[in-house]
């Protein structure tokens, strides 16, 4: 007889059949969201789960869940997950590190980029036939953007994804600031980085990529004060998560120029609907796509179901959040035998 484990969302096909191997699976087949009540419904008989960013999985879930002993998560970032609870109670969450970070430092700078040179804009002016209807071919003052060669970027977080977009910097020649909570010798040296404290950070960058986690620290860390340290002419670009910036005053700011633009992939709820912001057009807006790639979303298929099959096995998941639960309880199902 195998555990039960039940998945929140369709992910990739190779990872269902990796896990199929060690579990009885049961997928929410649907597109939409599942449903709180049939959430807690399904963990009732469930020793494994896999979940979303978008699935709140707090002490009620955990009341429902009796058997549950690990959440897999199909993110980097867990914080829909009461990990302090889920460790009180023996349960052991994990994530999928590593294995979307070039993709999301990829999609940072297209964000950044197409916010730098109008790319949304011109994009819609060509499709309408405005080009066509206004009958210039080119002119020197048409969609005019910002440079971004040898311009400084400031990244707010330096943890893996920070790295990577310090290392596509490294390509544009860009001055590279960085504001973390420790300060990182040995990468400053790799990427020629600075270490500022965050309004330096915001006063002297052209462009501001945010990559942080969010925690009650960062909760609003980018809000009117600190919007109103940056440069005019800078722009914001959010890849971490939509409640570290506050949305009204950045709304404010770009509809009064305290900056000249931003990128946002994440916003403070998800799916989300703002018509004050969305209809600004020095903002550039997706629906939290950064580590959508083949590449990433298999791999980080394969990396739960590598944490799901290793503790299935009795042994230390690889990307295990809640090291500490090691000390409420041993890895594996113990009633199972592992394949």
């Amino acid at each position: 007889m195998k555990p039960r484990v039940f998945i929140t969302r369709q992910i990739p096909e190779r990872g269902i059949r990796m896990i199929e191997e060690y579990y009885e699976v049961e997928v929410w087949g649907e597109e939409r969201e599942i449903p709180r009540e049939v959430l807690l419904e399904k963990v009732r008989d469930a020793d494994a789960l896999v979940t979303l960013l978008s699935d709140r999985i707090d002490g009620e879930i955990f009341d429902n869940a009796p058997k549950l002993k690990i959440i897999a998560q199909y993110a980097v970032g867990y914080d829909n997950i009461d990990v302090e609870e889920a460790t009180k109670r023996g349960i052991y969450v994990t994530n999928t590190p590593d294995v979307l970070t070039e993709a999301t430092a990829d999609f940072a700078w297209a964000l950044l980029m197409a916010v730098a040179r109008g790319l949304v804009n011109a994009d819609g002016f060509v499709r309408r036939g405005d080009w066509k209807d206004k009958g210039v071919a080119w002119h020197p003052l048409m969609y005019l953007g910002r440079d971004v060669y040898g311009k400084t970027i400031g990244i707010v977080g330096f943890g893996r994804i920070g790295q990577a977009i310090a290392r596509r910097a490294k390509g544009f020649n860009m001055r590279i600031l960085y504001n973390s909570r420790t300060k990182k010798p040995e990468k400053e040296r790799e990427l020629g980085a600075e270490f500022r404290p965050l309004d330096e950070l915001l006063r002297e960058s052209d462009f501001v990529v945010l990559a942080v986690p969010l925690t009650k620290e960062t909760y609003h860390m980018v809000n009117e004060e600190k919007l109103k340290l940056m440069k005019e002419t800078a722009i914001l670009v959010n890849i971490s998560r939509g409640k570290v910036v506050d949305t009204k005053a950045l709304v404010k700011a770009l509809k009064e120029g305290w900056i000249a633009g931003a990128g946002l992939d994440v916003f403070e709820e998800e799916p989300y609907y703002n018509e004050e912001l969305f209809k600004l057009r020095n903002v550039t807006l997706a629906p939290h796509i950064g580590s959508a790639t083949y590449g990433a979303r298999y791999a980080m298929a394969e990396l739960v179901a590598g944490n799901l099959i290793a503790f299935a096995k009795g042994e230390i998941p690889p990307t295990l959040v809640n090291g500490e639960v090691l000390n409420v309880r041993k890895p594996g199902f113990g009633r199972y035998d592992a394949p």
